[in-house]
């Protein structure tokens, strides 16, 4: 595509999410310079994963000015009521992904139902004041302890539904293509080109 390119925040700090979301979105950023946030974080006390994903979205716009891309996600354990859900990031207390797994496991010991998903949910925020959000599960069970050196957060014991292994031992690429971070932003993403540069859908 010729002529400047358009401006986007991807309203982030996460170094894992930074790098994954380049390799999802690819050529769907054909057009868009990706620009990371470097503003402060906000607090993100939204009830709901599309709630704090346009929180952050929202303050990276309204801090750079400029469209601003941002995604909110967890897991959810069923026999758990839900949880970590939006909270699966601070789960243990710690922000640390192994307290987090550990004590999930924990929670988890002596049950049979280890279902769970993966949520995701990928906003859109204009300095003009659209909006949009999307969201996407991916469904699978936790297993009984950590397994492959790939991905981050719960990847490690997380196995999606048809695959006898977990999300950290599958390709990058192939992960890419069936996480819930994907569909989400793979949702996104017809709106942020026809927002930004308008593509029709």
């Amino acid at each position: 595509m010729s002529g400047p390119l358009v401006s986007l925040v991807l309203a982030t700090h996460n170094a894992h999410k930074v790098t994954e979301l380049r390799q999802i979105l690819g050529a769907q950023l054909d057009g868009i310079d990706l620009m990371i946030y470097d503003g402060p974080e906000p607090v993100e006390d939204g009830d709901s994963f599309e709630a704090n994903a346009l929180i952050k979205a929202r303050a990276a716009s309204a801090h750079t000015g400029f469209a601003a891309i941002a995604d909110d996600s967890g897991i959810a354990v069923a026999t758990l009521g839900g949880a970590p859900g939006i909270n699966s990031a601070r789960y243990a207390g710690t922000r640390d992904d192994a307290d987090n797994v550990r004590l999930l496991l924990t929670n988890l010991q002596g049950t049979d139902d280890r279902s769970a998903e993966f949520l995701c949910a990928a906003a859109l925020v204009l300095p003009d004041g659209r909006e949009t959000v999307e969201l996407s599960r991916w469904s699978g069970s936790v297993l009984l302890e950590p397994v492959g050196d790939g991905g981050f957060g719960y990847d490690p014991v997380f196995m999606p539904v048809g695959y006898g292994i977990s999300a950290a031992e599958l390709h990058p690429d192939e992960k890419n293509m069936i996480s819930h971070r994907a569909r989400a932003f793979e949702a996104l993403m017809p709106t942020v080109r026809r927002l930004l540069l308008g593509q029709p859908t």
